[in-house]
């Protein structure tokens, strides 16, 4: 629950600040956009195989940044404090150039006519983005937040390359759970590992369920 929710709410607001930020078509704000897109194209070993050795304890860019300042190196992948932090920072990476592109999309649905006539009756920009672009963002808000609710349970092979699951049990999930009863021990425990893989089918299933419904009042 906390890498699900915690990943989820960094992606959504980061993105929907690019987002804002991009739609004032600016000089070069297409290449920028385009670049935002990297971390969301690679495939997931080699961003996974990237943070691993960012993270690194003792060859890790992130902690050579800290040696830099004065701060003790700290142990991002192999201390059960710090191990989850780490993964959700990069799924975060990962997910933000989706909720980028979906609502930087719907902000190209809202009128122009409306920011101007605000504008003339002294709407400063966040009594803008307050009154007319977060309401009118909320449809695409959902689809997107849904979306990235599914996308986010199922995540194994960011956390599997990483962690696996470690130190302990501090970054694991029930995509790691499931994988690691059924094939990581020496003594396979099909059952109980078959028994947490429904149990992430069956929250999978409420939330596609919710996307539905929620696609559905929209269309009508």
């Amino acid at each position: 629950m906390i890498f699900t929710f915690v990943s989820i709410v960094f992606q959504y607001v980061i993105g929907l600040a690019l987002a804002v930020f991009f739609n004032r078509h600016f000089r070069l704000a297409s290449t920028l956009r385009a670049l935002f897109l990297i971390p969301w194209l690679l495939p997931l070993i080699v961003s996974a195989s990237t943070w691993s050795w960012m993270f690194n304890s003792e060859s890790g860019v992130v902690n050579y940044g800290l040696h830099l300042v004065g701060v003790e190196p700290v142990g991002w992948l192999t201390s059960p404090d710090w191990a989850l932090l780490s993964v959700i920072v990069a799924n975060v990476w990962i997910g933000i150039p989706f909720n980028l592109v979906i609502l930087y999309s719907g902000l190209q649905n809202i009128p122009a006519e409306l920011y101007e006539a605000a504008a003339l009756d002294g709407a400063g920009g966040w009594q803008r983005f307050r009154r007319i672009t977060f309401p009118l963002l909320r449809p695409v808000s959902a689809i997107t937040v849904l979306l990235g609710l599914v996308y986010t349970l199922k995540v194994f092979d960011l956390i599997w390359i990483m962690t696996k699951g470690g130190p302990g049990d501090s970054s694991s999930t029930l995509a790691t759970w499931s994988y690691q009863l059924g094939f990581g021990t020496l003594l396979p425990k099909f059952g109980p590992g078959a028994a947490v893989g429904n149990i992430l089918i069956l929250i999978a299933l409420v939330f596609g369920l919710l996307y539905i419904r929620v696609q559905r009042r929209q269309e009508t």
